[in-house]
């Protein structure tokens, strides 16, 4: 079974688009979408309205950096603090090119930084790049399809 493709957008028209792109680029993965970044903590640790889904890791993370309830550098961070997601690839995908943004970014282990193109063809084409690469391409490392344990 495919991992799913977890994507987390809070701006109603970024989402769109990012749903139409990675439609385009016909990954069997499914996406499943959450709107802040406390919905994403609790989908990665199965708790909330996301304690019965299935156990394991999705195949990445793309998330927006600017997030209501906690951003996406601190989303980012607990992701790289708790071993069983560790090894989870995240690509920060923002419409933010502020250098601290990107430097912030890469020191809590981000593994790709991308800048939401304006253009639509360009932004269709670098998602559905980013979602072939990360959900078919990349080989994650041993064992990063453990169970997520339940956060305490």
């Amino acid at each position: 079974m495919l991992k799913p493709i977890l994507l987390v957008e809070d701006n109603p028209n970024d989402l769109e688009l990012t749903l139409i792109a990675l439609s385009k680029s016909q990954l069997a993965n499914q996406v499943i979408v959450v709107r802040d970044g406390a919905e994403a903590l609790d989908y990665l640790h199965r708790r909330g309205e996301h304690a019965g889904r299935a156990a394991g890791n999705p195949a990445v993370v793309l998330l927006d950096l600017k997030l209501p309830k906690v951003d996406g550098l601190e989303v980012l961070k607990e992701i790289r603090e708790t071993p069983a997601l560790k090894p989870l690839p995240v690509v920060m995908l923002t419409s933010s090119k502020e250098e601290q943004d990107l430097v912030r970014s890469y020191e809590l282990g981000v593994n790709a930084y991308v800048v939401k193109p304006v253009d639509f063809t360009e932004f269709v084409r670098a998602i559905a790049d980013l979602g072939i690469f990360w959900a078919v391409l990349n080989e994650p490392p041993p064992g990063s399809h453990k169970v997520i344990k339940q956060a305490k």
